[in-house]
């Protein structure tokens, strides 16, 4: 098996081996971050095409002293994701901003009862606005500050909305629960 380092050499070069060895190499990672951005498989499909096109034409951009391309290519992966939901959004949806009824007092943790894919799945049901900023915060590790500006949203809106998320979260735990 070749070092990535030398996949991603012989992929700046065109060598097509080196590409689709590297792809096989994080396809499974890539994908996944889509799926958590966008519901449907086939939307997924279309990021991640968009992705690797991205990836692979700014390969030259990558620095290897300033990280990982596994980080690297996850970063184009997750901002990809994000500008197809700003797309969406614009295109179909208004987000909801104020929905009291998604309070909740409740501070318990029945999170760790549950698995890795029915976790993913509760986040996949959220509403796409909530979703996006709970990925970003909790999962990609983005500052509400990085969120509003990426997103064109207010620091507000991003704090309101992850509120929300996870309140909306707790309550389906408890259902399950």
């Amino acid at each position: 098996m070749k070092s990535e380092k030398l996949l991603i050499s012989e992929s700046q070069k065109g060598v097509a081996k080196a590409q689709r060895d590297l792809y096989d190499r994080y396809k499974s990672r890539w994908f996944m971050i889509c799926l958590r951005y966008v519901k449907k498989r086939e939307d997924a499909l279309d990021v991640l095409q968009n992705s690797l096109v991205k990836i692979f034409s700014k390969l030259d951009t990558f620095d290897s002293d300033r990280g990982t391309f596994s980080n690297w290519s996850s970063r184009v992966v997750v901002n990809e994701s994000i500008m197809f939901q700003r797309k969406f959004w614009r295109a179909h949806e208004t987000i909801e901003l104020h929905d009291e009824n998604l309070l909740t007092t409740q501070e318990s943790n029945p999170i760790e009862n549950l698995g890795a894919e029915e976790i993913t799945r509760l986040i996949q049901k959220l509403p796409d606005g909530y979703r996006v900023v709970f990925n970003m915060f909790a999962i990609e590790g983005f500052s509400h500050k990085e969120i509003a500006q990426i997103l064109g949203i207010t620091v507000g809106t991003s704090k309101s909305q992850l509120f929300k998320a996870k309140n909306m979260l707790k309550r389906q735990i408890e259902v399950i629960i």
